[in-house]
């Protein structure tokens, strides 16, 4: 069975930091480009970052770079996001997702596999 599922969200107050865990089963981990994206009450879902099938290489959406950082273990079939200097802009349910395709990035309907979320509340 396909399975993604996020831990690590909370409450952290503003410039604190957080990291989020991706864990995944019932599949080839490592053959898959894996994407964080967001989604804060009454908006829709954004790219927040993707990272290649190999960790060499990542992406982020101009709101989070400098802040954000993803990873990937796939020996342990789980990918991650360190989130540091976080902002009350940045409470949202956090998603990850699994790209099959080498072309995935910011577009949601590339991905194929979705987590149920994690929320994420920066108090100020």
């Amino acid at each position: 069975q396909v399975q993604l599922v996020e831990s690590g969200g909370g409450l952290v107050q503003a410039g604190g930091s957080l990291r989020l865990s991706c864990a995944a089963s019932g599949w080839t981990f490592s053959r898959y480009r894996m994407g964080w994206f967001r989604q804060a009450p009454g908006k829709e879902r954004e790219f927040v970052g993707v990272i290649s099938r190999n960790g060499g290489s990542t992406s982020y959406a101009d709101a989070v770079k400098g802040r954000f950082t993803i990873s990937r273990d796939n020996a342990k079939n789980t990918a991650y996001l360190q989130m540091n200097s976080l902002k009350p802009e940045d409470t949202a349910v956090y998603y990850c997702a699994a790209a099959a395709s080498l072309l995935a990035n910011t577009d949601r309907n590339d991905y194929n596999y979705w987590g149920r979320g994690t929320q994420v509340t920066v108090s100020s």
